[in-house]
């Protein structure tokens, strides 16, 4: 079985829901404290092991491409003379932790588009998809926990979170399971947005993928679904019926962090500020004062 040796970050899309913000300024470069979203996403990556990691970006999203890029020589400089060595460490770790390979979006819309966009950098192998926008932070990491059970059982691997709260159900795609192993279970259907009262469980099965080579065949034969769009789960669903099997890895000892709309996004900022080393204990103090 070939190893998982590169990660597909689709960071396309337009981050309406964060307009205006969001008009020169990719949504995956929001920050979470004093890091953008996307780093999280690419930390992840090299913490499960995989450090070839293939972007797929749209004309606004050059942010991302400077943000992992060597420092510009003046502001190595400024850092220099300010004795700030801390930042000039951190930030030549920034672009010294992976290899990145960029590749413009092409083609209609839909999440099934930027994993076609990948192909003629992955070419027959299977691989990862991590979204841009979004992220679970868990010990070890979602992606490690994946990848231990790829390499036991093949397939197609999905990351499954526990929604806890029931009205979100309908949210995500939901999936009918059968139980496999401890946190492992076999995908027989995934229902997408159900009504909480029709999901068939309450694991969602979203946010990263292990997937083999054969998705691109896939991809390029399905029709476009909901809304005239290219889906993912389509090109899944299409090579489940063909004989691959599909699992879902219940992350263990993880939160996951949607930050692609404001609320939850401004709920991850004041997690992790609440957390940060630096800032923790003046933030705890100003939020208590607040009267609210």
């Amino acid at each position: 079985m070939k190893k998982i040796t590169k990660v597909v970050i689709p960071a396309a899309g337009y981050g309406t829901r964060f307009l205006p913000q969001t008009k020169a300024m990719p949504k995956e470069m929001l920050p979470i404290v004093d890091k953008p979203v996307i780093q999280y996403v690419v930390e992840e990556a090299i913490d499960s092991g995989v450090e070839n990691i293939i972007i797929i970006t749209g004309s606004n999203k050059r942010a991302i491409e400077d943000h992992f890029d060597e420092p510009a020589a003046d502001l190595v400089q400024n850092l220099v003379k300010g004795n700030k060595h801390h930042l000039l460490s951190e930030i030549k770790r920034i672009s010294d932790m992976a290899n990145f390979i960029y590749i413009r979006q092409k083609g209609p819309y839909g999440n099934g588009t930027p994993v076609l966009t990948a192909e003629p950098a992955i070419e027959d192998e299977p691989f990862a998809v991590l979204w841009g926008d979004e992220f679970i932070y868990s010990k070890p990491p979602r992606l490690a926990q994946m990848i231990k059970v790829y390499e036991k059982l093949g397939g197609i691997i999905i990351s499954g979170v526990k929604i806890d709260n029931k009205e979100d159900l309908k949210r995500y795609g939901i999936a009918d399971l059968t139980h496999i192993e401890k946190n492992v279970y076999k995908i027989n259907k995934i229902v997408e947005k159900p009504e909480p009262s029709e999901a068939p469980s309450n694991i969602a099965t979203h946010g990263a993928y292990i997937l083999p080579p054969e998705i691109f065949s896939a991809l390029k034969r399905i029709k476009p679904g909901r809304g005239g769009e290219i889906w993912l789960v389509d090109a899944i669903n299409l090579l489940k019926k063909e004989g691959i099997p599909v699992y879902t890895v219940v992350v263990e000892n993880g939160k996951y962090y949607d930050t692609g709309n404001k609320f939850e996004y401004l709920k991850t900022v004041i997690e992790f500020a609440l957390n940060h080393e630096e800032i923790n204990g003046n933030f705890r103090t100003f939020l208590k004062s607040l009267n609210i």
